[in-house]
Order: C-alpha cells, then sequence, then structure tokens
C-alpha cells in the first residue's frame, strides 16, 4: 500500500485503504476502482491524499490506532451532540444539557480502551475522510492525539480521560458561531475573525455548568489557544496561567488543523507541520511539551513516497519509534529515476549516510 498526493492518482488504480464519511460510515471500501469521476469528487470533497495497492509496497499497512467500530460511535456521538448544540446561543441559558456529559464519557470509555492497547503507537495521520464538517474528525484525532501524550507523560486513568474529554470538546463554542463565518472557503475579515475567536469564551459558558463535565474541561475550551507569551487569547494568559491539558490541547489542535485539508487551502504534510510548531518553541509553545510531541510523531507517514540524498525514489515501510525522522524506507529506484526490478528495504537510522531530503506531495514547491 502507498500513500500518494490525490493529483497524482490516475483511473485504474486501486484504494488500498477505505474512506469514511464524516458520520464514520465507509464511504469507498478498500480495492474500489478509481475512475475520472471518483478522483474529481473526492478532491472536491477534501481528501488531499490516498492509499493505493502497489506490488512493490506490498504489506505495509497501516496501523488502526482506534477500531472502526469505537471510530464509528465516536463520530456518530460527537456529531449528535454537536448538532443539537449548533446555532442555539439564546437557548443555552434555558439551562443545561446533562446527556453531554453521560454520552461523551461513554465514547472516551470506548476510546480509552483501544488506546491502552496501543499505549505505544506513534501519532500518525488518521483515517482518511471526506471534511464534509471537518470539526467531528478535528475534535476526535484532538482527543486521541491528545491521550497518546497524556499516557507518553504519565497520566494517570483519570487524568486521562479528563483530558480526553477536554480535547473532544475543545473547540465546542464553535456550535455557538455562524455558519456563514463556520465554513467560509476564504480569508476571514477582521471582524469574521473576532467572532471566530470567541468560540473560546462561548465553549466555556457551554461546559462550565455541566453535572457531568468537569470545570478543567470548560477552561480546555476556554484557554487552548492561550499561548506562553501571551500573544494568545481570549484573555492574554502567560506561562503558568494557563492550564497542562490546555497547553498539550493546544499544541494537538495546532498540529491537526495544519495537517488537515481545509476549502481554503492544502494539508500540510507532518515533518512541515512539527517544524512550524517548533518555530513557537518556548514562546508559543512549551518546550519540553514540543519534545515529548515531536517523539510521539511518525513524522513521515506510511506508504508517503520521499527523496534520498542519493537521488532515489523510495516508499516509507516501517517506523523506527526511537527515531521517528529515521524510518525504514522501500527504494524504488536508482538515482537516474529508473525502477527498480528488485526494490529493497534501508533502515535510515542504521545507514546514516543516506537521508530523506523531499516528499513527494504532487507539486513543485516542496
Amino acid at each position: 500500500m502507498r500513500m500518494m498526493p490525490i493529483s497524482m492518482c490516475r483511473p485504474g488504480m486501486k484504494l488500498g485503504k477505505r474512506i469514511y464519511a464524516d458520520d464514520g460510515i465507509v464511504l469507498l471500501a478498500e480495492g474500489v476502482e478509481l475512475t475520472d469521476s471518483l478522483i474529481r469528487r473526492l478532491g472536491d470533497k477534501g481528501i488531499s491524499y490516498l492509499y493505493i495497492e502497489d506490488p512493490r509496497t506490498e504489506g505495509v499497512e497501516m496501523p488502526e490506532i482506534l477500531s472502526e467500530e469505537t471510530q464509528r460511535q465516536a463520530l456518530s456521538c460527537i456529531r449528535s451532540v454537536f448538532r443539537d448544540l449548533v446555532d442555539q446561543p439564546g437557548k443555552r441559558h434555558a439551562g443545561t444539557y446533562p446527556y453531554v456529559g453521560r454520552s461523551l464519557r461513554q465514547v472516551m470509555h470506548l476510546v480509552m480502551e483501544d488506546l491502552q492497547r496501543n499505549r505505544d503507537a506513534m501519532i500518525m495521520l488518521m483515517n482518511l475522510h471526506t471534511v464534509d464538517h471537518y470539526l467531528y474528525m478535528h475534535s476526535l484525532n484532538v482527543c486521541v492525539y491528545s491521550v497518546l501524550l497524556g499516557m507518553a507523560y504519565g497520566y494517570n486513568s483519570e487524568e486521562l480521560t479528563t483530558l480526553g474529554l477536554g480535547a473532544l470538546l475543545h473547540d465546542v463554542g464553535k456550535t455557538q458561531i455562524s455558519m456563514q463565518v463556520l465554513l467560509k472557503p476564504g480569508q476571514l475579515t477582521d471582524r469574521e475573525y473576532e467572532e471566530m475567536k470567541r468560540h473560546t469564551e462561548r465553549g466555556f459558558f457551554l461546559l462550565k455548568d455541566e453535572p457531568n463535565i468537569p470545570l478543567i474541561v470548560a477552561h480546555c475550551a476556554y484557554q487552548h489557544h492561550e499561548r506562553l507569551n501571551g500573544s494568545g487569547y481570549p484573555r492574554g494568559l502567560k506561562g503558568d496561567e494557563i492550564h497542562e491539558y490546555a497547553k498539550w490541547i493546544g499544541i494537538v489542535d495546532s498540529y491537526d488543523a495544519m495537517t488537515s485539508h481545509r476549502v481554503y487551502r492544502d494539508a500540510m504534510l507532518p515533518h512541515r507541520a512539527v517544524e512550524t510548531l517548533y518555530t513557537g518553541s518556548g514562546t508559543l509553545y512549551d518546550t519540553s511539551m514540543l519534545k515529548l510531541f515531536r517523539d510521539k510523531v511518525a513524522i513521515y507517514p506510511l506508504g508517503i513516497t520521499v527523496k534520498l540524498n542519493t537521488g532515489q525514489t523510495a516508499v516509507v515501510v516501517d517506523i523506527n519509534a526511537a527515531s521517528a525522522h529515521r524510518p525504514v524506507v522501500r527504494v524504488l529506484t536508482d538515482e537516474a529515476g529508473v525502477d527498480l526490478k528488485t526494490p529493497y528495504d534501508i533502515d535510515l537510522s542504521k545507514q546514516l549516510s543516506v537521508m530523506i531530503t523531499k516528499v513527494e506531495t504532487g507539486r513543485s514547491d516542496r
């Protein structure tokens, strides 16, 4: 299986990994043969990359951090809860929504069970989804990534559940933002951006009085855009004024936003997103937290095509957890770009003179 930019996919290729709709239902199964129409429709739905069957990369499989059933139930619950709250800012004061905490705690139980079985899992790009409603998948991604980090950091089960709920609900305030602003395809005006920023405060007020949700979860919604140097919003908090959970969520939220396709820009690949985060080390984000995050991220996703300093083209076939930036790659071409009759693997953590110089994006600018 090989990960390819959708711009490089051609009719006749077969899907190596299924694609999901925003409610977790399978939209296209593996083995489906691509057509011009399918490729175009998937691109229109925000799919930047596809996993394609390729005999030269046979045996390369993307590990499932969450089971299909957990993912389906989680997305269905998130969609149901968020849709119930959409565009109801005036109704919010009529009372609380105790079912929100109960139903999302059940989701957290399922997620935690799956992640406990995969404690050493790396943070990888999640399953391919359409982005008909980016908010649902983003909320689940941020939850999964945050809990994986919390496990590596050493939080206990109760702390992980609270962190996970905070991550799952960090953007719930966006249900109170005008859909015209939330789904605007172009750049926001200054006035629209100010409205968008209010999702932090609105999330806090939605959650702070819920009987089944810890108050810390409300503060995660409030603080996840605060930054160490006080440049964040809504209150310009600094350093230790920001709750530790909100600092984790702030890093993961930024990373997932960068690596997800949006209507106004293409997805950024993990190595670029991590580089971008590191420009804020010590000013925007806690340096020790960033280091743990970097150590847990699969910088080069399984199946992605890379260029080596030897001039050869290769595909990432395995991750070295202790050295994520030096994976195992399968060399497909020689230095002149001619396909090899017999591809072979190189462990870059052992062959230190060989390194990745470029990732295939389907565009000439990277």
